[in-house]
């Protein structure tokens, strides 16, 4: 079997998750789609943007490429703003089994396209504006099977609710675990620390190998806690938080994802939101996740304000930026890539500024300032600074250019 992971135009809505990621590499649920389709077949294809091309060369050097051969048959075309939540993958077995063929398609774009009997692509490289119109072309029956789609970024939080019990209980079934209290589940059985309490009764709490739990901490499931890392103590994670590996977390954590790498080691509270890699809090650092009216969440995303359909929504941060003590996110902001905030966020910010719009300042980063700050994190986590990260700093900052043209507008809470 062929697969195929697709960008499509719709894909950079998805900033600033997306902004160093492709958007089949974001964690929803505990999964990232890249790696959840693989149990389909490792013959998997990718169609990203340009400037992410060599970094996910580096990222996954497992992907199909056309030295490797033919594409074989069946052929799955996949969206990359598929969700990865575990039923997909058992969809996409019985109509293989089946033998069938067609396409979802949904409002926000083509879904997924399956050519169980044949293979319909040429034998070289293909673009996604190519692929969708040979999808086209082939006048496929519509696939009945739900396959939803992100849309907005905080489509991520909403999902990450919705299936985090499902993929969590998909890995009990797939992995081993040693139950170490009531469904409370280590990889390496590692103790937790003194006077925790574990609260399993609306999910499973997962512990990967290697994780380090202080004492005095409350978890309140589902919860999942990746490889490395290190809770300090008196911390609260709650109601479907997912922690990716090597990561340093603290304080009150609800509904949220941590990529890898991010620290939020020091008190303060974190809700529904989504942290890029490669992020650090600073102590006191606290978003709002509801409204004081109780009101439905607005989001601004390109100067269009989309509302959300949720009540609790709280705020997006993209990779390498950095909060000071104390600041404060209001409710719905996102914070781009390689930023630094201080005191209230009442606006988005754009990447690569110092934003101190409380006290009058915003101002642009250098690009080099953040490649030296990029070496120096690389190096206290032992990882490598390669030619693809340096070069991706440079790409988004030419990229977002245009935002920051904007940041010098008046204050507005």
């Amino acid at each position: 079997m062929h697969i195929i992971l697709f960008e499509d135009n719709l894909s950079p809505q998805l900033f600033p998750a997306t902004i160093a990621r492709p958007a089949f590499a974001i964690n929803i649920g505990t999964y990232r789609l890249i790696h959840l389709v693989r149990r389909l077949s490792d013959n998997i294809e990718v169609i990203v943007r340009p400037y992410l091309k060599e970094l996910v060369l580096s990222d996954y050097p497992w992907v199909w490429n056309a030295a490797k051969g033919n594409r074989s048959e069946p052929v799955l075309i996949l969206n990359a703003r598929v969700v990865p939540h575990i039923d997909i993958i058992e969809h996409f077995k019985r109509l293989i089994s089946e033998g069938r063929s067609g396409v979802v398609s949904s409002p926000h774009g083509m879904a997924c396209a399956l050519f169980s009997r044949e293979n319909p692509l040429p034998n070289e490289p293909i673009g996604a504006s190519q692929l969708l119109g040979i999808i086209e072309d082939k006048k496929l029956p519509p696939l009945e099977i739900p396959i939803p789609m992100l849309e907005y970024t905080h489509d991520i939080i909403r999902h990450q609710i919705r299936i985090m019990n499902d993929n969590l209980n998909d890995r009990l079934r797939t992995r081993e675990y040693k139950e170490i209290a009531d469904g409370v589940f280590s990889a390496d059985g590692r103790p937790l620390g003194q006077y925790c309490v574990m609260d399993s009764s609306e999910g499973p709490i997962i512990l990967e190998s290697d994780v380090n739990i202080g004492p005095y901490c409350f978890f309140k499931g589902p919860v999942y806690v990746g490889k490395k890392v290190k809770i300090i103590e008196h911390s609260a994670m709650k109601d479907a938080v997912s922690l990716g590996s090597i990561t340093k977390v603290g304080g009150e954590v609800e509904a949220s994802i941590i990529e890898p790498y991010s620290n939020k080691q020091h008190h303060g509270f974190l809700g529904h939101s989504y942290l890029g890699s490669w992020v650090n809090l600073g102590a006191g650092t606290s978003n709002s996740d509801l409204k004081n009216t109780y009101g439905e969440v607005v989001m601004e995303y390109a100067n269009k304000k989309v509302k959300t359909g949720m009540q609790f929504v709280g705020c997006f941060i993209g990779d390498y930026a950095k909060t000071a003590i104390n600041t404060s996110i209001f409710t719905g902001k996102t914070i781009g890539a390689c930023s630094m905030v201080y005191g209230f966020v009442t606006t988005n910010v754009p990447s690569f500024v110092n934003y101190a719009r409380t006290f009058g300042q915003v101002t642009e980063t250098a690009v080099e300032t953040l490649v030296q700050t990029q070496a120096r994190m690389f190096a206290r986590r032992n990882v490598e600074q390669r030619p693809c990260d340096v070069q991706l700093l440079r790409d988004i900052y030419e990229m977002t250019k245009h935002e920051r043209q904007l940041a010098n507008e008046p204050l507005s809470l």
